[in-house]
């Protein structure tokens, strides 16, 4: 049997009323007695009655609701995010469309023209890491409908923008395994086209320069999906361990690229820290339970969610054009543990 939601027009016809009186009282109109309203409010508890939210956004012109686009739910940085922006639209009456683009331009392409032909009233967005094409999104921004990146951002459009220290992120994990002793130090990182891949090589290669070590370019390697293929990693360590001098040491640029390097050392039976050390980009909260524990830089992902959702609702709420945005840079922590620390 298709289910169908009750209208006002149920509402009327039960209590005898003519649909605009039960509209008005729901409304709580000053035209209306305070005994129709009572009659009226108390039936429509009993039946679970919810305004019909596209009617509601058709008079408004506003849906009060927000749309996310990111690579995975299951990622436990991106999953931290989402919190941070339900925590925020729902304190403020909005709710959230959550779509993912698993790495895929393509559907990010078809998430943006789905949830923009949902009504939604504004637009949070991490882009995939085969994005490099922005017209989906240009052509909504350019119409001057609010959206705000987080993490993976486009500097060729002007609108807020919250990431993290990428660079200071990097640069802090690649010196600690400078000082810990590790001489040739390998760097597994995401898609070239990302904004955090190309701040996290340059924090990398900043410290390995500041401490006088040489920069070897066979040392950085690139996987497209960052991690969400599993075959991507492998590749990339088996170059790395072809080579005539192995890496000592590996800094992993992202969550998964982390975890992918730990499966692929069970595997060949290659142990952590004595016989290559690794530091990631993790906020899994694990991290300190497994065997080594692992070395990571944590980002503060729900803060994140939380900055980016409240300048989102700024520029929707805004009764005038936004024309100054603001580019928010949140520190990230060095958490170091076993996998990094060399044994005496």
């Amino acid at each position: 049997m298709k289910f169908e939601a009750v209208t006002i027009k149920d509402i009327a016809k039960a209590l005898g009323l003519s649909t605009s009186t039960v509209s008005r009282a729901l409304r709580d109109s000053y035209e209306i007695s305070p005994e129709t309203k009572k009659l009226v409010l108390a039936y429509a508890e009993k039946i679970s009655y919810r305004p019909n939210p596209i009617a509601l956004s058709l008079k408004e012109k506003r849906s009060r609701s927000i749309g996310i686009i990111v690579c995975e739910i299951a990622n436990s940085f991106f999953s931290q995010i989402i919190n941070g922006i339900e925590s925020i639209a729902y304190n403020n009456d909005y709710n959230v469309i959550i779509a993912q683009s698993h790495e895929s331009y393509d559907r990010e392409v078809i998430n943006v023209q789905y949830l923009a032909s949902r009504s939604i009233d504004g637009l949070l967005v991490s882009v995939s890491s085969e994005t490099q094409d922005l017209k989906h999104l240009k052509n909504l921004h350019d119409r001057g409908f609010p959206i705000v990146f987080f993490d993976r951002i486009v500097d060729e459009m002007d609108t807020h923008k919250v990431i993290v220290d990428n660079f200071k992120g990097a640069y802090d994990a690649t010196e600690h395994l400078i000082k810990s002793g590790y001489q040739h130090i390998a760097n597994i990182a995401g898609s070239e086209y990302l904004s955090i891949t190309k701040e996290r090589i340059n924090g990398y290669q900043q410290a390995l320069a500041d401490n006088h070590m040489p920069l070897n370019p066979s040392y950085v390697q690139y996987c497209l999906h960052g991690g969400m293929v599993y075959e991507e990693v492998e590749n990339s360590l088996n170059q790395l361990l072809k080579l005539k001098k192995k890496p000592d040491a590996i800094l992993g640029c992202a969550d998964k690229l982390t975890t992918n390097c730990l499966r692929y050392f069970k595997k060949r039976k290659i142990k952590v820290p004595d016989d290559i050390a690794l530091v990631g980009f993790s906020n899994l909260d694990l991290t300190d339970l497994l065997s080594p524990s692992l070395t990571v830089v944590r980002q503060p992902a729900f803060e994140m969610g939380q900055i980016a959702t409240d300048l989102l609702i700024q520029l929707i709420e805004s009764k005038r054009p936004v024309k100054d945005f603001e580019k928010r840079v949140l520190p990230p922590q060095l958490f170091i543990r076993e996998s990094s620390v060399k044994q005496k």
